[in-house]
């Protein structure tokens, strides 16, 4: 971009992002830009609708999950962790979460686990064999904040949600609701933040 800015006739740039995320936002500020705003969805697209749970207090969420599983639909499950090392107990961890999640909550859906620690060639089969269908919940950590796009996926639920900034969650949020569907957010969370019940009362990313 830099080089096409300093070349004798620059032309015009147009620059696009899909989320407010705080570097875009800074341009927007402090670039020499003019600045065009799309706050519609697309077309047939349904808000997600948001609940803040209480840690612990998990059963509903579950059973909201199951109901789409029965569906045909599949779902997200987001840790802040990879593993238990060196972490407290109430930090919920991706690799221990699979394998409650597969042995214990849902054992009739087939589950995969996706963090940075997997070899590359086992990560692109896991987003392939969810993509597909052919797993049904996904246990991950943040890796797939960003290109992954299932239109069957409808629920997603992330745990120890105070620990992640709104960025990042309304990313993870945009994860789901990415067809026709009806989609769900679950942001588990011991405390209770004014900024997470923002992120349950909009889905606008500007707001």
């Amino acid at each position: 971009r830099e080089a096409l800015t300093t070349r004798g006739n620059p032309p015009h740039v147009l620059v696009m992002s899909a989320t407010p995320i705080p570097q875009t936002l800074a341009l927007t500020a402090f670039g020499d830009l003019d600045i065009s705003t799309i706050r519609t969805m697309p077309a047939g697209r349904k808000p997600i609708k948001t609940y803040l749970v209480k840690q612990g207090n998990e059963q509903n969420a579950y059973e909201a999950v199951r109901r789409e599983l029965k569906a045909g639909r599949q779902a997200y499950f987001v840790y802040p962790a990879i593993d238990s090392e060196n972490i407290t107990q109430e930090l919920k961890s991706a690799e221990e979460a699979f394998e409650n999640l597969s042995k214990n909550v849902f054992p009739e859906y087939r589950c995969a686990l996706l963090h940075s620690k997997i070899p590359e060639e086992e990560q692109l089969r896991a987003l392939q064999e969810f993509r597909a269908g052919k797993v049904q919940i996904l246990a991950a950590t943040t890796v797939i904040e960003v290109g992954v796009d299932v239109s069957n996926a409808t629920v997603m639920m992330i745990y120890n949600a105070n620990l992640f900034g709104l960025a990042t969650l309304h990313q993870l949020r945009g994860r789901v609701g990415r067809s026709n569907l009806q989609s769900y957010c679950f942001l588990i969370s011991k405390v209770d933040e004014p900024r997470l019940r923002v992120l349950e009362s909009s889905n606008d990313g500007f707001y």
